[in-house]
């Protein structure tokens, strides 16, 4: 009996050391969130009047200094603390534009879809020309056109094939495409060669985007026109010219729907004379180089108030949506999750904070800066050449320079792929954090979130923490038709976007950030690679 009871007290001390070595989860306060995020949200609202009271965001543009002031005030609203815009390094020159129109004179008359590039000037009122093709890839390429675009309007794109789809635009995973995900594809051999391919292909691109600059504004060209990169009628628009002062911004540049331009180049094809107006009411709205301003406000800790778990999205967008799914739904996300932990009366031991960046869309600036200055970096390229680099193509430069905060810091969250819901995270190859965050996710898995994907995933600001060797994340999820109608593009609208997704979102991220504020421990590290 003896050696049965002893068996019994051991089979239960076994199971009670299991249960403690799982990552605990305030199911209590889990369940206060849900009934917060789904019963009473105001992410709706809050994206609403993101994108259509205040509209596209632009990084310096007048309607991004309205979003930082509007967003400040509805976080001193909900009670946050330390609420205040932080400058990053000299940005460049605002830039906006009210109104665009192009349209066919001859060989027929025709309105014609586009809009400008930003940083690009307007044309001081409608200027007409006969169209010119000019196809080149390389710098010397211009040379064959010297003396030939005087007073003419530049079509810069060759023709594209049209390419009818053949599935729905907006689509969300399914279980095969979930599993899939938590597979770990062997990273590439010769990551050098590729990265040095890398940097060659951004410095031809940059030097060549100059030269053309230079070219057309020396051969007295009115405008130029470009192709846009998605089909059937939408624009999908960027940046032109350049955003630095004392740097040629070219002469007036818009781009056309795929389906308006092709038949131009068709036209000048067949020898006919084609003939346009251009008028498009692009500005600089300041003449020198300005700091661009991130949005921070927290709920602070006690216990571990010094120690922080950051949130955020990136508030800037491009001009011709509303900035909706790219990224006004990560804002709205964010500021509905520290919303929610105020309106639940959470009390977490370490400081929540939450930014909202600027400069995302021209390189992750905001989001780096911020990480360079408080956390860490690795010191910056005495090399004018390597200062040109992206700091992702950068050479390494010495041993990664840490601040006193880099010991204090926990974990980032992310959240900027459209406002498709939640299916689950990438743990950026940290292994450590995985059964923590399978157990956090665990209360979500009713609402399709359910895996934990050891993958990295890029080109958003969790990366400037993740290059450093903090913890920061970007969560998978659906696409819904992020990637084939809205991106970058003039139907990133408010009616794209999923609200009940977006409660779903804030729920989780909510929970998550309340979970990693509580814990014992700061979330594990990976290495830091690159020293």
């Amino acid at each position: 009996m003896k050696g049965i009871k002893w068996g019994v007290m051991a089979a239960c001390l076994g199971l009670a050391l299991s249960a403690n070595a799982e990552e605990p989860v305030d199911l209590e306060m889990v369940g206060k969130i849900r009934q917060e995020a789904f019963h009473r949200s105001q992410v709706a609202d809050t994206l609403q009047h993101l994108t259509e009271q205040i509209g596209p965001r632009l990084t310096n543009s007048a309607n991004m200094a309205k979003a930082n002031d509007w967003t400040k005030a509805k976080f001193s609203a909900w009670g946050l603390v330390n609420v205040h815009d932080e400058a990053f390094a000299d940005f460049g020159r605002g830039w906006e534009f009210s109104s665009a129109s192009l349209e066919l004179l001859a060989p027929r008359s025709a309105p014609l879809h586009a809009v400008p590039k930003a940083w690009t000037p307007g044309t001081n009122g409608p200027v007409e020309g006969e169209a010119i093709a000019i196809t080149f890839k390389t710098k010397a390429d211009l040379d064959k056109y010297k003396g030939t675009l005087r007073g003419k309007i530049v079509l810069l794109s060759e023709k594209r094939d049209y390419k009818p789809g053949t599935e729905p635009a907006s689509k969300r995973y399914d279980e095969a495409g979930l599993d899939e995900l938590l597979t770990f594809p062997m990273p590439a051999a010769g990551g050098a060669e590729a990265k040095a391919k890398r940097v060659k292909e951004y410095r031809e691109r940059i030097e060549l985007a100059k030269a053309t600059n230079e070219f057309l504004v020396s051969e007295g060209a009115v405008a130029a026109l470009s192709i846009s990169g998605w089909d059937d009628g939408i624009l999908r628009v960027g940046g032109g010219g350049s955003r630095k002062a004392g740097e040629s911004v070219g002469v007036p540049e818009l781009v056309v729907a795929a389906e308006h331009y092709n038949p131009l180049l068709r036209a000048l094809d067949r020898k006919e004379t084609v003939r346009l107006r251009v008028n498009s009411d692009a500005r600089f709205t300041t003449q020198a180089n300005e700091p661009g301003y991130n949005t921070l406000a927290e709920l602070k800790g006690s216990g571990k108030a010094d120690e922080v778990v950051m949130l955020g999205a990136h508030m800037d967008s491009w001009h011709t949506g509303t900035g909706a799914s790219d990224n006004g739904a990560g804002v709205a996300v964010m500021m509905e999750a520290m919303r929610i932990l105020k309106a639940v009366g959470a009390k977490p031991k370490r400081t929540i904070r939450v930014a909202l960046w600027s400069g995302e869309e021209q390189g992750l600036i905001g989001s780096t800066d911020y990480v360079s200055r408080h956390f860490a970096a690795y010191p910056e390229p005495t090399d004018p050449a390597q200062k040109e680099l992206r700091p992702e193509l950068r050479e390494p430069t010495g041993p990664l320079q840490r601040t006193k905060d880099y010991g204090k810091f926990s974990a980032y969250f992310n959240l900027d792929n459209g406002s498709g819901k939640i299916r689950g995270i990438y743990a950026q190859e940290n292994q450590a954090v995985m059964p923590i965050f399978k157990a956090w996710l665990a209360p979500f898995n009713d609402l399709g979130a359910t895996i934990v994907t050891s993958r990295n995933t890029g080109s958003t600001d969790h990366i400037p923490f993740d290059r450093v060797g903090l913890p920061g994340f970007q969560f998978v999820q659906d696409r819904l038709d992020y990637g084939t109608q809205v991106h970058h593009s003039d139907l990133d609208t408010y009616d794209h976007a999923s609200p009940d997704d977006l409660k779903q979102a804030a729920a989780i991220i909510a929970a998550f950030a309340y979970q990693a504020a509580m814990r014992d421990e700061q979330l594990p590290r990976k290495d830091v690679l690159q020293e």
